[in-house]
């Protein structure tokens, strides 16, 4: 694992490669290295886990005509080299890395789709001066990129791309807008206007000043096949072992984050089947009632790991700017999984998280409200959704709205559900707190400067995801989770509250074999009488202590009811000062008043969410947008007045 970047045509030179790189050293503390031709510069910071001697980057074919740099791991890669030295390709180094660079040479980017692991590369092609950018299939590791006249630059973070002084530094309002709905972007943007991810399981190649994408994988649409319940009881336990015997590969050793629910306590039971030992676990408590360290160690008492855990601070705040400079977004659950990296990273260079299983298998508390409403989608015609309930929807909203009764928002929304019915895009939208197809809100929610703005509705991006071949209301929802906030929220947190602290996270659950068993399992199968994780639970039975297979589900987060009594409200009302909220404009400085002189209320969860994005992006404007990038504001105090 590490962090790379580089810059290819007018304007590339090693200084500034290298400065590149320095802005995402926190990836890679073991070595750096950089490559300069004249027209390409390629630089990597690397964290040592596979071939520790031999196996730094920039690296370059034999006659030195094929460079790259490279993040991630390849599972496969053995495998891969044998047939590559059976075809005459000579190996100087015992590393993964060396595989991609003979398997372009041998198959050009046809190649990309036979590695299996989870990666993000870049090769320079001398001779064609080509460059090839490739993210892995399912985006665990992340990939940007800018492009400017016949220039492009690209980095494992934004902050390599922002370390070219040339790149302008403006907010993308459409972006925003969607962060301020979903709590994360979908697709291909970002915060910063004209810098983009490479989407999963895509390649860019960059020749003659132009750049192209292509899409080398495409994970099809579930299509469940006639398989028993027992059939697919085998299929998911023998996938899942064979993930995870298969993402232990390192020559360091690999922990496990552990949080005492079944998808974690999985990956700890397959490590102990498999002859791991000591396994290293880790695990978090927030110090409020739904705290799970007492689950964990019932799971680490059983398999006898060795068990470390730790407890969220009392002030969690005080570290949310530099959270936020790592992240490069201000989200609310992004502490707890930099606070638990850090934590972790005391004792391993690797571990092995559960994200993915609840994608996979309908685990989250929302599948309760998607799974019975899937038959009333079918019974409810399209047309009277969009031509009676939709209009009755907003009507609801704005009724509510006039009462100036924040805390009845929660009962709006579930009657607005009502009125989604027949169209699931809209219900899945719903309970996912997105708003903007209530045009009420704009005005409520926005100032000045988003409110002018000719915003795409957010429900836009999901159009290609709640489709009949993705199969009924909860199927298509599960498909969207998987495509967008699985990648675009959970993993890239994942990736960066880790690798801030140079620790390497690999997510069986997104092994590329396991997933596509569990798109050809019949939904029927994946929940029974409401229940989640249906089939897994069974799955796993008799092989996880009881507890674990009856524990409710918890989300890896703090509530925020809590936080707003400990110290969210006191840091927000020094932050979001009404001169500051209405020189940037992007605010309605009155709603934000609202939420903080309102008493402290458990139905307010939503708004002390708003209000904690509000406070992040004015923190996020003031190191990405107006800061010094290489000398960044990292204290509370640099924000508050």
């Amino acid at each position: 694992m590490c962090g790379i970047a580089g810059i290819v045509g007018p304007g590339a030179h090693a200084g500034l490669c290298r400065d590149m790189v320095a802005a995402i050293g926190h990836r890679g503390p073991d070595a750096r290295g950089d490559f300069f031709d004249g027209t390409a510069a390629l630089g990597q910071a690397r964290l040592s886990i596979i071939d520790l001697s031999t196996g730094d980057q920039p690296m370059a074919n034999e006659d030195g005509t094929v460079w790259i740099v490279y993040n991630g791991e390849i599972y496969n890669y053995k495998e891969l080299r044998e047939d590559l030295v059976a075809r005459g390709h000579r190996f100087a180094t015992e590393s993964d890395t060396e595989v991609l660079i003979h398997g372009y040479e041998e198959w050009g980017v046809n190649f990309l789709p036979k590695p299996d692991g989870i990666y993000a590369f870049a090769i320079w092609d001398q001779p064609r001066k080509r460059l090839v950018l490739a993210r892995d299939y399912f985006g665990v590791k992340p990939l940007h990129y800018q492009t400017s006249g016949s220039t492009i630059r690209f980095g494992s973070e934004i902050k390599a791309v922002l370390a070219d002084p040339s790149v302008p530094r403006s907010v993308d309002l459409q972006a925003l807008h969607a962060f301020l709905n979903l709590r994360y972007i979908p697709g291909e943007r970002t915060l910063v206007a004209g810098v983009k991810r490479l989407l999963p399981g895509h390649a860019l190649v960059f020749e003659n000043g132009r750049a192209t994408t292509t899409r080398f994988f495409r994970l099809p649409p579930p299509r469940p096949e006639k398989r028993s319940e027992e059939e697919c009881l085998e299929g998911i336990r023998h996938y899942l072992r064979r993930a995870v015997v298969k993402q232990l590969v390192a020559d360091v050793p690999v922990g496990v984050y552990l949080s005492g629910g079944m998808d974690s306590s999985t990956l700890v039971a397959f490590m102990a089947e498999a002859g791991v030992n000591p396994i290293r676990t880790f695990s978090l408590g927030f110090n409020e009632p739904t705290d799970e360290l007492s689950d964990a160690r019932i799971v680490a008492e059983r398999f006898g790991t060795e068990h470390h855990e730790t407890t969220l601070s009392a002030d969690p705040l005080q570290s949310f700017p530099k959270v936020t400079w790592f992240a490069e977004e201000p989200k609310e659950n992004i502490l707890q999984g930099y606070l638990l990296a850090g934590f972790a990273r005391r004792s391993v260079k690797v571990v092995q998280g559960g994200l993915g299983g609840d994608e996979i298998f309908a685990g989250y508390a929302i599948d309760n409200f998607l799974y019975p409403a899937r038959n009333i989608h079918r019974l409810v015609p399209g047309a009277l959704s969009r031509g009676l309930l939709a209009p009755l929807s907003r009507l609801l909203y704005s009724a509510q709205a006039k009462t100036g009764a924040i805390a009845a928002d929660e009962y709006r929304r579930g009657l607005q559900l009502l009125c989604a019915a027949g169209d699931p895009r809209r219900f899945y939208l719903i309970l996912r707190n997105v708003w903007d197809h209530d045009t009420g809100a704009f005005s409520r929610f926005y100032g000045p400067v988003l409110q002018k703005a000719a915003l795409a509705p957010v429900e836009d991006a999901f159009a290609p995801f709640f489709t009949p071949e993705a199969g009924d209301g909860l199927s298509q929802a599960l498909w969207a989770e998987f495509h967008t906030k699985m990648v675009d929220d959970f993993l890239e947190n994942e990736d960066r509250t880790s690798m801030a602290n140079g620790l390497e996270v690999r997510v069986p659950f997104l092994d590329r074999d396991l997933v596509s068993f569990a798109m050809t399992i019949p939904p029927a199968l994946l929940m029974k009488g409401n229940s989640t994780k249906y089939l897994f639970r069974k799955a796993m039975g008799g092989i996880l202590p009881e507890h674990t297979l009856r524990k409710k589900k918890w989300g890896f987060t703090f509530n925020p009811y809590y936080q707003f009594q400990k110290d969210l409200k006191s840091t927000a009302e020094r932050i979001l000062t009404k001169k500051r909220v209405e020189e940037r404009g992007w605010f309605n400085y009155g709603f934000l008043r609202k939420i903080l002189d309102h008493p402290p209320h458990p139905r307010l969860r939503w708004h002390y969410f708003f209000l904690w994005l509000a406070m992040g992006l004015e923190i996020w404007a003031g190191q990405f947008l107006e800061g010094d990038m290489k000398n960044p504001k990292l204290a509370l105090e640099d924000f508050t007045c």
